[in-house]
């Protein structure tokens, strides 16, 4: 059955992707299962989509009434539970509206539209010369916008030619990043992660958002947080971005549990109230079923403790972890709350590790270089954690 299934893989499914050589037919809450029935603790959670846990029962019924209820109408009218989804998401985050989306991507890429369109209407910035300003390293997604943002040759390589208008900083450099915004008048963005997931888990100094806001706002220019993958509890918090409100924030992934693709944008009146009838929109977006289960999963986070479970486990995975830095068997640990990387000195180590850890029932993937992404579910209890901290020992040691 495994070379079968492999084979029509590689077959007839274009290779864009490379992935861990395990095929999987089922999960639940922080486990993973192989079509041979083995059993593996997850640490990537669908690069923080399953937050909650794998198929959450209280996700899968509400799924469940509502596909026999109503799945799609298109934005061509109004539905419920979009209504209620509106006013969910005001009392939850506090800003004055959101816009849903499908993809993490798709919402990035909106906030964009939405700085440039602030940039032109507000600020009066001639046409077509609006610019973003993005950090290296950054990754929010692969559509032709994204690639034109990217500092990854993987990324970007024989995709051109590139969607004009950005300009790039260092991330955590807010020397540079005033630098470019002075030098950069038309600037109306600086659109940024908290903390770079797929670049390695680069987390900035603690003042960093903080001080990139007041900049912004020097210089009159939005802050747009990319709160994909660090919001809705990964961190420890609601939002990465808690305590600063960037104008606009941009959330996917874990918003509906992993139970199917819904992003949102959230902002102020005053950039949301811009857009009319026509300028934007999806068939998907704001679709019955994905807003029926949104304020579910987000209830979830706040409600069952998951934030606090967040930081407590992350502070135990990371403190057993730098025991190995001492031994000069790792090259580092880092992360906040849940969102954790271990680096190893090559990226050779760092293949070799993720095999072995899948061999003895855990699975991750190397990020970049040589650093592997260590992301459970947030219910990860703590004999589970202790489980799982046994098993990476064993395969660093073996």
């Amino acid at each position: 059955m495994w070379k079968r299934l492999l084979k029509l893989d590689r077959l007839h499914g274009v290779q864009n992707y490379k992935p861990i050589e395990v095929i999987l037919n089922r999960g639940r809450g922080v486990y993973l299962y192989d079509i041979h029935d083995k059993q593996y603790y997850d640490f990537l959670s669908a690069y923080s989509s399953v937050n909650q846990g794998h198929c959450h029962p209280t996700l899968v019924e509400e799924m469940r009434k509502q596909c026999g209820k109503l799945t799609l109408c298109s934005r061509a009218f109004y539905n419920e539970n979009l209504c209620v989804f509106f006013e969910y998401m005001n009392k939850t985050f506090g800003y004055d509206k959101s816009l849903p989306m499908n993809t993490g991507v798709e919402a990035v890429e909106t906030a964009i539209k939405l700085a440039r369109l602030w940039g032109y209407k507000i600020r009066n910035i001639e046409e077509d010369k609006a610019e973003i300003i993005v950090a290296r390293n950054n990754f929010w997604g692969r559509s032709i916008a994204a690639c034109s943002s990217s500092t990854d040759p993987n990324c970007y390589t024989n995709f051109g030619p590139f969607v004009p208008g950005f300009s790039f900083v260092e991330f955590g450099d807010l020397f540079d990043l005033e630098a470019v915004l002075k030098s950069t008048p038309n600037a109306v963005a600086f659109v940024v992660e908290p903390i770079q997931g797929e670049a390695g888990i680069i987390i900035p100094h603690t003042d960093y958002l903080k001080n990139a806001k007041k900049l912004c706002e020097k210089y009159n220019c939005l802050l747009i947080c990319d709160e994909v993958q660090t919001g809705l509890g990964r961190t420890g918090t609601k939002l990465a971005s808690h305590t600063i409100k960037p104008d606009l924030v941009v959330l996917g992934k874990a918003l509906s549990g992993g139970m199917m693709p819904v992003s949102c944008i959230l902002g102020d009146n005053e950039i949301m109230d811009l857009m009319e009838p026509g300028t934007h929109g999806s068939t998907y977006g704001g679709n019955p079923l994905g807003t029926a289960i949104v304020p579910k999963a987000v209830d979830i986070i706040i409600n069952d403790g998951l934030m606090y479970n967040a930081q407590r486990q992350g502070k135990e995975f990371r403190n057993e972890m730098r025991n190995f830095v001492a031994d000069g068997i790792l090259k580092d640990v880092r992360g906040v709350g849940l969102l954790n990387a271990i680096e190893l000195h090559s990226e050779e180590e760092a293949n070799e590790l993720v095999e072995k850890m899948k061999h003895n029932g855990l699975l991750t993937k190397v990020t970049r270089g040589g650093t592997i992404r260590m992301c459970p579910p947030l219910t990860i209890t703590d004999y589970q954690m202790m489980e799982s901290v046994d098993i990476i020992k064993k395969s660093l040691l073996s």
